[in-house]
Parts: C-alpha cells; structure tokens; sequence
C-alpha cells in the first residue's frame, strides 16, 4: 500500500519529477523563512530582504515545473 508521501514525491509526469523535487524543497525553504518573522511579529508587513530572493527563485522553479506538468498533459492527449 503506497503512503502519502511516497504518492506526492512523484509528479504527473516521471520526467517532470526532478523539477518537483526542486521546486518542493525551494518551496519549503522560502515558507518556513515566510513563517518565521511572521510568527515572531504578527504585524510584519512585507519580506525581509532575503526572503524577497528566495520567493523569487521559488516562483521561478514553480515555473519551470508547471510548463514541465502542462506539456505532459498536451502530449498525452
């Protein structure tokens, strides 16, 4: 029986899959930096410096994998 996380380590497409696993991680790194301040200061308004950077590269490889999911599905029809 498949778990959860073993279900989710894989994207729709096996080639897309590298591109999940980088935008998971990047996606993980920014939110918990996100959380962070945000805990601490309930009333923070905005990203600090750093946080700008790794949202920036977390939307990039956002972009890449959901091209990468996208072209799968047009090519399966």
């Amino acid at each position: 029986r498949l778990r959860l996380q073993e279900i989710l380590a894989h994207s729709l497409s096996p080639e897309c899959t590298p591109l999940k696993h980088e935008y998971d991680a990047c996606f993980d790194t920014w939110f918990e930096g996100y959380l962070e301040p945000a805990i601490a200061n309930v009333n923070t308004k905005g990203y600090p410096q750093g946080q700008k950077i790794e949202y920036s590269k977390q939307k990039k490889e956002e972009s890449k994998y959901k091209y990468c999911v996208q072209k799968a599905v047009t090519d399966k029809g």
